[in-house]
């Protein structure tokens, strides 16, 4: 039996780790296992800060980072991408839960996973690719704006609820509530924020003159997050400061996964919840193989495009249904993970067993642990998310370039990330359109006396004819006179001719023959020929009409010439 044609063209499911392991001995498994126990560590504040910035429990970015990280490294098409819940996923969650619910920010999740294992299926993976660079810029630097304006109210200790308006409503409560802030908080965030721009630095001073020693080492593997989590949770238990911690406000995080729940799925709610839907999936597109082209940057690997989205579908069918939120590739454990010596996705799935065991042996610890630290944290993410060197370097871009990533950006942070993306878009087409539409042009070939006295013309036309270059078809019949008895169009550098160009064509040639005169084609490529074809305006055309090259073409309109002279 046939194998049916749509099959054909669907991508193999090949994960990563079947080629990864080959090969595979205990001094990779060393260098993964140290990897992994780093990375584990890294994500542990995280996983809880992403989730309770999103508005969600502490304990949701938990779950997601060991359900969706442990499914993205044993499916995923690169050898090293850390999975988990993403800064980029705040804004569009915290919408989502406050619009619609968490109960329908799982089902959301959901169809998203569906829908990228079907656009990794598909290979709609390579497509994503296709994207301009300058509304990536622009709506990852709004993003990690949104994370950090998020963060001001427990950054600032501030008792009001900014869950609700718009992007102008919420920061002018914001500015207003900031004389109340709590000081004891805003000091701590603060001091917190500190200790993590100056870590590095402060490393290396403590590193001095123990180069021998193990002192450098443990410290190195342990990284600044999770310190300032331990000392910063310490220094306000001990003396008593008067902040909300995670567990005044959340309640314990239990030490355990939840068992699988199947959400209630209603067939009226699923129509509202298509556009959170399609951000969550295009957003996961994006992030995911952003991360995974910086890994392969850093590896010299390729990653497989299409592999990963299946992956990365897989994980955000799984992690709702373990109380989970979206998850995609994260940047900076990638980079953490490759750093660390990883190798192979084996770190990625270490990774996640050591969030599972710290969750079921420490989890009580997380009770005391202060949002504002937190907050601090997120900020910290934020700005080392964002790309802000492109602002300065937007001089030396073009005005499109530069329209775009402002537009994306400005619409990011004031308006919303979906319609951010998509007027992106539009205005990436609209100028690429414009851009291509100058390209086309149509110049007049030069020809001997006799050959214009017998009023034959001709135009090289360079370019693609579509929709946007009709003014120039149209202006060609409007300027072809009396005089102009034959004329030639040579397509032999005409790149492709779409239906509307077509359609104008044929309304060349109908204002020519009613006017007793020719139009003859010559030089068209395959794809022009085809549509020539297909179309039937070949069919219309009479013999001779459509030649191979220019010189037949010549040839044939001086005997219509000859033939016209005869005759009268």
């Amino acid at each position: 039996m046939a194998t049916p044609q749509f099959l054909k063209t669907l991508k193999p499911f090949k994960p990563r780790i079947v080629s990864s392991l080959q090969g595979y001995n205990s001094q990779r498994f060393l260098k993964d296992l140290g990897a992994g126990i780093t990375v584990g560590v890294v994500a542990l504040p995280l996983a809880m800060a992403f989730a309770i910035a999103s508005g969600l429990e502490p304990q949701t970015g938990l779950f997601t980072a060991i359900v969706a990280g442990f499914i993205i490294s044993v499916f995923g098409g690169s050898s090293v991408q850390i999975g988990g819940p993403a800064g980029a996923f705040i804004v569009v969650v915290l919408g989502i839960v406050n619009q619609y619910g968490v109960a329908n920010l799982i089902v959301c999740t959901l169809m998203a996973g569906g829908l990228l294992f079907l656009m990794g299926l598909t290979g709609l993976g390579s497509l994503v690719r296709l994207i301009p660079v300058s509304i990536v810029i622009g709506f990852t630097n709004g993003i990690a704006v949104l994370i950090a304006l998020s963060q001001i109210k427990d950054f600032f200790g501030l008792n009001i609820d900014v869950t609700q308006g718009n992007f102008f409503e919420k920061n002018w409560a914001l500015l207003q509530a900031i004389p109340d802030l709590n000081w004891s908080a805003f000091a701590l965030a603060s001091a917190s924020l500190a200790f993590l721009s100056l870590w590095p630095k402060l490393f290396a001073l403590l590193s001095r003159g123990h180069t021998e020693g193990t002192f450098p080492k443990i410290l190195q593997s342990v990284p600044g997050s999770v310190i300032l989590l331990v000392v910063g949770t310490l220094v306000a238990f001990i003396l008593g400061l008067d902040i909300e911690t995670i567990g005044s406000k959340f309640g314990e995080i239990p030490r355990s996964l939840p068992t699988l729940t199947l959400p209630s799925i209603q067939l009226a709610d699923i129509q509202t919840l298509i556009g959170p839907t399609l951000t969550i999936a295009f957003l996961c597109a994006i992030e995911s193989l952003l991360c995974a082209r910086v890994a392969d940057g850093i590896t010299n690997e390729k990653h497989d495009p299409n592999q990963e989205l299946m992956a990365q579908g897989l994980a955000n069918i799984a992690s709702p249904l373990f109380g989970g939120m979206p998850a995609t590739g994260t940047i900076a454990r990638t980079v953490t993970n490759i750093r660390s010596g990883g190798n192979s996705p084996v770190a990625g799935i270490i990774h996640a067993l050591v969030l599972l065991i710290i969750m079921l042996v420490a989890a009580p610890l997380a009770f005391h642990i202060p949002l504002a630290v937190l907050s601090a944290v997120l900020m910290f993410v934020a700005y080392n998310m964002g790309e802000w060197r492109e602002f300065p370097k937007l001089k030396q871009y073009t005005t499109v370039y530069k329209v775009i990533m402002l537009a994306t950006f400005l619409l990011t942070v004031i308006v919303d990330l979906t319609v951010a993306v998509q007027v992106g878009l539009v205005l990436a087409g609209v100028f690429f359109i414009y851009r291509v539409s100058t390209l086309t042009e149509f110049i007049p070939v030069y020809l001997k006396d006799e050959d214009r006295a017998r009023g034959i013309a001709a135009y090289k036309i360079y370019g693609s004819l579509f929709f946007a270059v009709v003014g120039k078809i149209e202006n060609l019949i409007l300027n072809t006179g009396k005089s102009t008895k034959i004329l030639i169009l040579d397509l032999h550098q005409t790149i492709s001719i779409d239906t509307t160009a077509l359609e104008c064509l044929e309304e060349l040639n109908s204002e020519l023959k009613r006017a007793g005169h020719t139009l003859i084609f010559c030089g068209l490529n395959s794809q022009a020929l085809s549509l020539f074809k297909r179309s039937g305006f070949a069919a219309q055309l009479q013999a001779g009409q459509i030649h191979d090259d220019f010189s037949e073409a010549m040839a044939h309109a001086h005997a219509i010439s000859i033939e016209d002279q005869a005759g009268a």
